[in-house]
């Protein structure tokens, strides 16, 4: 264990994916010599093969899924916008049946190689202060408001076989601040308001009335680029007197292609003694070379973000 909690500890952040995810992406991870890949959800508008090629990464992973995983499911307007028949298929349930026990919404994964344990939020999450779907989150997890899912929450810590503990969200909690610029700031009009999960918040308190130390609570959803500026990218990086580092990885898209020339992104979060100690955004070119690398947090410095 002592050893364990030594070592330093390279994982990968996955933001939000909407459908930018290839054979590559695998060799990437592989190549930066991660031990453990975390992924924030919307792999696409319930792309049940965008999900089919991630559940077959040969590298340990966790995952939730995000409001796109249920995008013709959750509500009235994307069920009438539905290009299949939910007759038939059940998209949703393939995607969970897909990650298997990768898929750690309202549950926890073990890693006993990393001496931690990673404990999902609330699973395909719009966001915000209004608990909204409650027949989606009704049939498919029984759960009725945001207190009935903050103890699933809590109930998936208690399960947590070691103390130091990584929440995976696809929303960030509560709490980050109400700032349009902020990590959950709502960036659409009315502009500004917080619009991270409240239920997320609390089992956070809750985690830590356990004794349960957070080192890191990681998710996506709102994007790095602003909707109503270009001057400045959002806020991604927040640390609270607890130690506690919260990361926005949602940089979108993540996939570009300029001149038939192909670079994709990474968070690459490294953990030592179960605290963060530096997050780097990395952008990987053509044969693997590392063409830029953002360092947007190390050891107890913030680094100043700019558009």
């Amino acid at each position: 264990m002592t050893n364990n909690q030594e070592k330093l500890i390279k994982i990968a952040v996955i933001g939000d994916v909407h459908g930018q995810w290839e054979l590559e992406d695998e060799i990437a991870l592989k190549h930066l010599g991660v031990d453990l890949v975390l992924f924030v959800g919307d792999f696409g508008n319930e792309a049940v093969e965008v999900v089919r090629a991630i559940a077959a990464l040969d590298i340990p992973l966790a995952a939730v899924f995000g409001n796109h995983d249920a995008w013709y499911t959750a509500t009235d307007w994307g069920r009438s916008k539905c290009p299949y028949d939910r007759t038939q298929e059940d998209r949703v349930q393939q995607q969970i049946d897909l990650l298997g026990e990768a898929h750690v919404g309202y549950s926890s994964l073990d890693f006993p190689e990393l001496a931690l344990t990673v404990v999902g939020t609330r699973p395909f999450s719009w966001g915000g202060p209004e608990w909204k779907y409650n027949d989606f989150y009704r049939e498919r997890f029984g759960v009725n408001s945001f207190e009935e899912s903050t103890d699933l929450m809590v109930q998936a810590v208690e399960n947590a076989r070691y103390e130091n503990v990584i929440f995976l969200g696809h929303n960030g909690p509560t709490g980050l601040g109400d700032a349009p610029e902020d990590p959950v700031g709502r960036d659409w009009k009315p502009i500004g308001g917080d619009f991270g999960d409240p239920d997320f918040t609390n089992a956070i308190i809750q985690s830590r009335k356990l004794g349960k130390k957070i080192s890191l609570v990681t998710f996506g959803h709102m994007h790095h680029r602003l909707r109503h500026t270009q001057e400045r990218l959002r806020k991604c990086i927040d640390v609270d007197s607890e130690g506690t580092l919260y990361f926005n990885a949602a940089r979108v898209p993540r996939i570009i292609e300029t001149e038939g020339q192909k670079k994709r992104n990474f968070s690459i979060v490294s953990m030592k003694a179960g605290f963060v100690s530096q997050v780097a955004l990395v952008w990987l070119g053509q044969n693997l070379q590392i063409v830029s690398e953002e360092f947007l947090y190390c050891q107890q410095k913030l680094v100043v973000e700019s558009a």
